[in-house]
């Protein structure tokens, strides 16, 4: 059976206290949102719309990064759940099929319990995702008799003997695309808050012959963020997850509580991480790999046997073979550093290419901007590169070639040969003695 997804996102998120769109801010690296949308992803759907409202152009922008198939609609005003769900139909115009209904902000959200949401899709014409707590507080209480759905109460509408009721629901739903959309049509707003609730659609379905089914999941995983301090215990619990599951997989972690991951960080059987890595998204490492304490990666990739740090920062772009090194100290971005290559400390490599067993000395800079353009640099296989040398881009070191220490190397040098680029040294005897004592005695002179 096809699937939709529609992903609600249209909150202002007012108790964030931010300009930003609540799923916006970030969690696991990544805008909240991402994590929605990347456990909706496991369902493969065959169209996905993003539900926007406040801060709709962010949105849209934000969306086109993470998923540039998925279409954004704009709900405007926010008048309710099932008012957002009306405002992705035009994207839905067609689509035959079910439709998930799922949140930007309620990240954790696990394959496993949307594939059970999906199967019961086959008993049930509405399936709403509940889950049961001893403090149901705000949250909306579900009737139910075993696994069927009779109604759902919000909070603010709900007597004392429904407010007891212990199974709540999460707001995540699946039902017939053309049904989901036909209900929320025919939903009123005569509530406490004058809106349009998307969990009407229980009783309008049931009014209609139609069976509602209710899929239990622990209550971590329909765990919503409303505030700062919310985003930070989901932040918490993302890293606290990460990491279990990086031990379980056979990842090495010196000091795990300090290691914080990105939504898609791929780390490698037996690869050994060291304590205060920050990784962010897109990193992969593979097995045996390791990377020292104090490092920081985004958007790079480190390829078996290769070592890191430790205090080395990967900028996006950066790629390591295989048994490459890259010691403290040391930048890398957009740039390849190949097999037994070595960058063994205060180095900047940016936009480059270094050779097989290459030899990158200490201080050394590839001089890649010119204020306005970024230019290339490559250095050859077994090239030695001299500590302090300053390689302005465009420029080649050819293999086997070398670099004197403090060079500034402005043009090509060929295979296998010497570049020296620096003044000629001049020794003057005596002179710093010299130069030192009329400066004592100048300074001496003016306090007198």
């Amino acid at each position: 059976m096809p699937v939709a997804l529609i992903v609600l996102a249209a909150g202002m998120g007012t108790r964030m206290n931010s300009e930003v769109p609540k799923v916006l801010h970030p969690l696991g690296g990544v805008p909240m949102l991402a994590h929605a949308l990347a456990a909706g992803r496991a369902l493969d759907p065959d169209r996905v719309v993003v539900v926007a409202g406040h801060g709709a152009a962010a949105v849209d922008r934000a969306v086109r990064r993470l998923d540039p198939d998925a279409a954004v609609a704009v709900q405007e005003p926010q008048l309710g759940t099932a008012h957002a769900v009306l405002a992705a139909a035009p994207a839905l115009a067609g689509f035959a099929g079910d439709a998930v209904v799922l949140y930007g902000d309620t990240p954790f959200l696990t394959d496993a319990t949307l594939a059970r949401l999906t199967e019961a899709r086959g008993r049930f014409d509405v399936v709403v995702l509940g889950f049961e707590t001893p403090d149901p507080g705000r949250y909306g209480r579900l009737l139910a008799s075993g696994d069927d759905l009779l109604g759902i109460v919000e909070a603010k509408d709900a007597g004392p003997e429904e407010l007891a009721i212990e199974l709540c629901n999460s707001g995540v739903m699946a039902s017939d695309c053309a049904t989901l959309l036909r209900l929320c049509a025919a939903v009123g707003n005569a509530n406490a808050a004058g809106e349009y609730y998307l969990t009407d659609i229980v009783a309008l379905a049931r009014a209609e012959g139609l069976r509602a089914g209710v899929v239990r999941c622990d209550m971590a995983e329909t765990l919503g963020i409303n505030t700062r301090a919310e985003l930070a215990a989901a932040e918490a619990a993302f890293q606290a997850r990460r990491r279990a599951e990086m031990l379980e997989t056979g990842v090495t972690m010196t000091d795990p509580a300090t290691v914080h991951f990105a939504l898609d960080t791929v780390v490698g059987r037996d690869a050994v991480i060291g304590p205060h890595v920050v990784f962010g998204p897109g990193v992969t490492v593979e097995s045996g790999a390791e990377i020292r304490a104090f490092c920081h990666l985004e958007g790079c990739h480190v390829s078996r046997g290769a070592t890191v740090g430790p205090f080395a920062r990967l900028r996006p772009g950066a790629e390591l073979a295989e048994d490459a090194h890259v010691g403290n100290f040391v930048e890398i971005k957009n740039a390849l550093i190949g097999a037994d290559a070595k960058v063994g400390h205060l180095t900047y490599i940016g936009d480059a290419a270094v050779g097989e067993a290459a030899n990158i000395g200490a201080g050394t800079v590839t001089c890649n901007y010119d204020g306005v353009s970024k230019h290339r640099t490559t250095i050859g296989a077994r090239a030695f590169v001299g500590s302090g040398t300053m390689l302005v881009a465009p420029v080649q070191v050819g293999a086997g070639a070398m670099t004197a220490a403090g060079s500034t190397v402005t043009a090509d040098v060929p295979a296998e040969a010497l570049a020296v680029a620096r003044a000629r040294q001049v020794v003057k005897p005596g002179f710093a003695a010299r130069l030192m004592a009329r400066l004592r005695a100048a300074k001496a002179g003016g306090a007198g």
